[in-house]
């Protein structure tokens, strides 16, 4: 039996290394490659999660997701961690060779759950996390989407009619070789900067961006514009409920699985993408260290509101932490879906009256010439 085991043993390690080869250090199939998304990992975990409620081991069920895989990175990462996983390895071990597909958050959770013999209900809870998050970020995302959508258009169509539509008008009043108004003779003036200097679309943008992340590559400047996020008009209040989402969901979801608290908060950290919260959980993970609650630091920095943190307060009194936060991560959702539709409601009309002046100007500075030369007549 031993030398039969060897044989298969040797069998799937050499046709794992024909089929594809590992992730890191190694030359990438020519096809099929790229980056493993969010959706392929939610799909993963929910797949792992029945075939480990139904009984199958974990090498067995590795093999036959991997083999479910179409060509790609997801499915030569899987083919190396079901080779380390055949070779003895625990299955968190396996999945933290691939830092780039499976996170801190991930690998841990995973650990947790193998350590507490719960790995059906971890990956169910990944796969839920991650559900939830993806659909987070999508409702943000839209919120985004459309007015810059529409501010995109509307420069693009007024550069048109800056450009090609306004010099036209210039022929004919200077046919006409009367004065005229203030209002047209400064649009005229303005088309005329506009053609002459039309690279100053693409620059100034630009510029600015390089100056914007020119300032982030200092810490007191990253903080300054993160701080600076939060406190725009509109935005920084969306942007505020989705980091408090999101910190919730990912600290409960470590917690329900059975990641140490001072060992999760170092994994929300590194997860976060705002420096002030960043800071914030390190005045957490003190606080912590020595003794202290956790809802104290959250209250001193200016993200958390007071509901919060007094649920916060009540989850470390009961005992109930994990439970409490995945709460606050809930009721936050709901907030994130009334704020993109109260700004939605408050932008669409905003920018329909901005485009209604604009356009109106010009109507106005262009016929004004036209109406006096009838008048005249």
């Amino acid at each position: 039996m031993p030398d039969n085991l060897k044989k298969r043993r040797d069998k799937f390690k050499t046709a794992s290394k024909k089929q594809a080869p590992q992730e890191e250090g190694a030359k990438k199939p020519l096809f099929g490659g790229g980056r493993v998304n969010r959706q392929m990992k939610t799909q993963f975990s929910v797949q792992f999660s029945t075939l480990q409620d139904a009984g199958l081991p974990v090498l067995r069920s590795l093999k036959i997701l991997e083999g479910q895989m179409p060509p790609g990175r997801f499915k030569t990462v899987l083919q190396a961690v079901g080779e380390d996983v055949e070779g003895g390895s625990p299955l968190s071990e396996a999945f933290s060779k691939h830092p780039k597909v499976f996170d801190s958050l991930y690998v841990n959770v995973v650990r947790a759950g193998e350590a507490g013999g719960m790995l059906t209900e971890v990956f169910q809870r990944l796969a839920d996390f991650m559900e939830r998050s993806d659909k987070l970020m999508r409702r943000v995302k839209g919120a985004l989407a459309y007015p810059i959508f529409v501010v995109l258009f509307a420069v693009g169509v007024l550069t048109f009619i800056m450009i090609v539509v306004v010099p036209q008008f210039e022929e004919i009043f200077g046919s006409i070789g009367q004065d005229l108004p203030k209002m047209t003779r400064m649009l005229i003036d303005f088309s005329n900067g506009l053609a002459t200097y039309w690279y100053l679309l693409v620059m100034v943008p630009f510029l600015i961006l390089s100056i914007w992340r020119l300032i982030r590559k200092s810490p007191g400047g990253l903080m300054a514009t993160d701080r600076l996020k939060l406190k725009m008009p509109l935005f920084g209040n969306l942007l505020k409920k989705t980091q408090i989402s999101r910190f919730s969901r990912t600290l409960g979801t470590l917690s329900t699985s059975g990641v140490p608290l001072l060992e999760s908060l170092d994994i929300v950290r590194g997860t976060s993408t705002n420096e002030v919260l960043r800071s914030t959980i390190e005045k957490v993970k003190t606080s912590v260290s020595e003794g202290e609650s956790i809802a104290e630091p959250l209250g001193e920095s200016g993200i958390f509101d007071d509901m919060v943190v007094n649920m916060v307060d009540v989850g470390e009194e009961t005992g109930e932490l994990d439970r409490m936060l995945m709460k606050v991560a809930d009721r936050y959702d709901d907030e994130v879906d009334a704020t993109v539709g109260a700004m939605l409601s408050i932008l669409e009309p905003m920018l329909i009256v901005i485009m209604g002046i604009v356009v109106g100007f010009i109507v106005i500075a262009l016929f004004m010439p036209l109406l006096d030369m009838q008048g005249k007549v």
